[in-house]
């Protein structure tokens, strides 16, 4: 079986981010480091001037800057995120990202379940 991820889900690891971030010349890259439970890291790098046009996911999700400066528009309202900062993004909410400068940041989404009713 083929490991799609950075980590092995069943087994302890440690990654120094900065050695596994792989940078484009002109483009993004990103790399999974675990999926498995509803839960999905991805570390992205992306080179100056790229970006992610508007959209949206029904995952809640949590973006770490790590390296770099980014403008990211949550839900209309445009932000200058820089290495350091952390966003939070509800399901649905509307969001874009461009690349000021070449940065990397680590996005993780969670797919949330409806928890069953207490009796």
């Amino acid at each position: 079986m083929t490991q799609s991820t950075l980590f092995d889900p069943d087994a302890p690891g440690v990654i120094h981010l900065a050695d596994a971030t792989q940078f484009s010349e002109s483009g993004i890259v990103s790399r999974a480091l675990h999926d498995r439970g509803g839960v999905r890291v991805t570390l992205f790098a992306f080179a100056a001037g790229q970006q992610l046009t508007e959209h949206a996911t029904p995952a809640r999700a949590l973006v770490q800057i790590l390296s770099g400066a980014c403008e990211f528009t949550l839900g209309g309202k445009k932000t200058l995120l820089h290495a350091g900062d952390l966003a939070h993004m509800p399901p649905n909410l509307p969001h874009a990202v461009s690349a000021t400068e070449a940065f990397s940041m680590l996005l993780m989404t969670i797919r949330e379940t409806k928890a069953a009713p207490i009796s």
